[in-house]
Parts: C-alpha cells; structure tokens; sequence
C-alpha cells in the first residue's frame, strides 16, 4: 500500500534534519564554549548541557543567540525556555533543542496543504 509512504518519507526527513541540525548544534556549541575538551567530545542527542558540558550561564546566553543568529526568529529558543522550571531547564539534553529546532522549521515551513 503507498498510504504509509508519505510518512515514512516524513519521518525519513524529519530523521535526516535532526542529524543536521544536531551538527550544527554541536558545532554552535564548541564554538560558544572554545575549550579545548569540547573539541573531541562527542556531542550527541543524549548529552546535557549541566552534567557533561558544563555550559556556564553566559555561553547559555550566547548559545540562545548563535540558535537566533543561524535559525532566524521562528526558532524562539528563549521562548521555549520560558516555558520549562529551573529544574528542566538544568537538566535540559541537546536532543531536546535538536528536537525544538526541527519542530520550529518544520512549522514555519509553507506547507502544501495550508
């Protein structure tokens, strides 16, 4: 049946999109951070940015606006902090941004059907 192609397609692109904007994520991050440990650590969906990156409360700022800066206004990552506590924010993984930044590009797409 071709009814389910149209969805894997979907989920084929939104896969391929998080494994770029994951890069480009890590990418933002060692730049943000430029300490020489960060250079070789891998930095994956899983990794948090307290316990593994230790990001200080300024890189986070200037990680809020390199995300501005490479994705454009769609992608209100203060906003999206805005909406979590101290704790979530804190214990926040990469994958969570990775998985925001899709979801935002993905809604502010034009869509066929719109």
């Amino acid at each position: 049946m071709t009814t389910d192609q149209p969805t894997a397609t979907a989920s084929a692109d939104q896969t391929a999109s998080a494994e770029r904007v994951l890069s480009e994520v890590a990418a933002i991050l060692r730049d943000v951070i430029g300490e020489e440990y960060i250079v070789d650590m891998s930095i994956e969906m899983g990794t948090s940015f307290n316990e593994d990156l230790e990001l200080e409360s300024i890189e986070f700022v200037t990680f809020a606006d390199r995300l501005r800066e490479t994705y454009g206004e769609h992608v209100d990552f203060v906003g999206f902090l805005s909406e979590m506590d101290v704790d979530q924010v804190i214990n926040m993984k990469v994958g969570e941004v990775v998985d925001f930044i899709v979801d935002s590009a993905h809604d502010a797409a034009p869509s066929a059907a719109r």
